[in-house]
């Protein structure tokens, strides 16, 4: 079944690879370990770029590499959104006593890449590009297009979820679903040298 996959790298990030040796991520295997049967001809990664901070000043510099080991699955497009970083007034979890309930914080968001996962998920179903899609996320936000593409279009639409918590929104609505679990992270990562076009490059030193 031709299949296009729809990866959102935040949910993704956040939900399985945060914290772990399995950082160094390739997405063409963990299609073939989750999804064994599809052929997958297009996978779309959405992401946003994003910027050191003081406490990690060479984050971007970790993430160009992982960029860059992506772009060597010639089937893989990078679709670019942005972060937007503010500082928000939050509560407190365990407020003391005669001290203020609230402390001022930078708050970082991701803008753009659920958007423009739902857009491309709809004018590729509109265009009759896949079969099957097959989305990476645990975002329930996704369900009202996963929806159209179900009714309107017709295509067969799975959940590959990253997330610790299941999202009953999108288990209740796609034709498939599955968590991504751990040993099929440990058995989806890249070998830590690659080589493109430019010359070869290393997995991250603390990865």
């Amino acid at each position: 079944m031709k299949t296009y996959v729809y990866v959102d790298a935040f949910n993704l990030y956040y939900g399985a690879v945060k914290g772990t040796p399995y950082k160094w991520l390739d997405l063409q295997s963990l299609c073939r370990v989750m999804i064994p049967k599809n052929t997958v001809t297009c996978i779309k990664y959405f992401t946003a770029r994003v910027q050191p901070r003081a406490d990690d000043p060479d984050q971007p510099t970790r993430q160009l590499f992982y960029l860059r080991a992506l772009q060597t699955i010639p089937n893989l497009r990078i679709i670019f959104g942005h972060y937007l970083s503010h500082v928000v007034w939050m509560p407190l979890a365990f407020p003391v006593t005669g001290q203020k309930p609230f402390v001022q914080v930078v708050k970082t968001e991701e803008k753009g890449s659920d958007v423009n996962l739902a857009t491309h998920l709809l004018t590729d179903a509109f265009d009759d590009a896949f079969e099957c899609a097959v989305i990476v996320s645990g975002d329930s936000d996704l369900r009202a297009p996963i929806r159209v593409v179900l009714d309107r279009f017709h295509k067969t639409v799975g959940v590959l979820n990253p997330q610790k918590v299941p999202c009953k929104a999108l288990q209740s609505t796609a034709r498939f679903y599955k968590h991504i679990h751990e040993p099929a992270l440990q058995a989806s990562q890249f070998p830590p040298v690659l080589t493109d076009k430019t010359g070869s490059f290393h997995k991250p030193a603390s990865w």
